[in-house]
């Protein structure tokens, strides 16, 4: 069912939600090796680059104080694409696959033409560096634009359900015994679930953002928690030097998985393209001495724990 192409039809009449699918987040071991393959075999483009001198207050980077990098990289903006946001941790080079996320789904002929993976029903299987499969689709991008959503396992679908529709406020867009469809908006990515007996989320999982405008956050958050849901960070304000403030909360959901929801506007002026972007992140890979510090020290880099 991985493979399974999403071909379902949707009225447009429904008013866009002001709710938005943005991004979701990978932890990456080897950053110059994945930064090659999302853009030259995939196609994309840097869209920021920050680097970190420590951890996240809302574990952006994982459970994990040391320096840390974060890029941004899609096919264009977060106002109108579903993007990726990649996180480095300087102290590590491996993190453990669970078996809970299946797959980015892309939808666009020119990058189906180019890669070369295991086929089936015109959907290509590729796999990132660090182990993450790619799921591409022959055929052309529609609304939501080429990254057109995400599969993640659930051990209960009925649970899942009950909590990303009714407490974080998604729509099923299709369902079936196996597997369901989820999302805002039809012109956005969806998060899409199959049915799996057991997950293992191990060091590598990751994380879903949702933009949500900025007064929904507090109430968002109490229906979580009178409904007996874990929150994993309580709203709190983040803030980035030089760009605007940005409040999240950041939810955990009936199988473990962590989604963010980020208060709008801010996000929407934090997340601007930064034409220096690709710059930045060359400074960085060149400036990374890491492996070398820890050659120094008789030590490797680890694996995350």
């Amino acid at each position: 069912p991985i493979f399974t192409t999403l071909l379902y039809t949707i009225k447009f009449e429904v008013s866009m939600s002001p709710r938005r699918a943005l991004h979701w987040v990978f932890k990456i071991g080897n950053r110059p090796a994945t930064m090659d393959f999302l853009r030259s075999t995939l196609g994309m483009s840097v869209l920021r680059h920050e680097e970190f001198k420590e951890g996240c207050d809302a574990a952006c980077n994982g459970p994990y104080d040391g320096m840390w990098s974060k890029t941004m990289i899609g096919y264009g903006n977060e106002d109108d694409n579903f993007v990726l946001e990649l996180t480095y941790n300087y102290g590590i080079d491996k993190y453990a696959l669970g078996n809970d996320f299946l797959g980015i789904h892309i939808t666009d002929k020119e990058v189906y033409g180019r890669v070369e993976g295991e086929e089936k029903d015109g959907v290509r299987r590729i796999v990132s560096p660090d182990g993450y499969p790619f799921l591409v689709s022959d055929t052309e991008p529609g609304p939501a634009g080429k990254i057109t959503g995400i599969s993640l396992a659930s051990t209960d679908l009925e649970k899942t359900s009950t909590f990303w529709c009714g407490i974080l406020g998604l729509t099923a867009f299709s369902t079936s015994d196996s597997e369901i469809t989820l999302g805002f908006d039809a012109s956005q990515a969806f998060v899409r679930f199959v049915k799996t007996d057991s997950i293992e989320h191990a060091t590598a999982y990751g994380r879903v953002a949702f933009a949500v405008p900025e007064e929904e956050l507090a109430g968002a958050q109490a229906a979580a928690e009178s409904a007996g849901f874990r929150i994993l960070t309580p709203l709190i304000t983040l803030k980035t030097e030089g760009k605007a403030d940005v409040s999240v909360v950041i939810f955990a959901d009936p199988d473990g998985y962590e989604i963010c929801f980020v208060g709008d506007p801010g996000f929407k002026d934090l997340s601007r393209v930064d034409p220096r972007g690709d710059e930045l992140l060359a400074e960085a890979m060149e400036g990374d001495r890491s492996s070398e510090w820890y050659a120094k020290k008789g030590k490797q880099k680890g694996s995350a724990r």
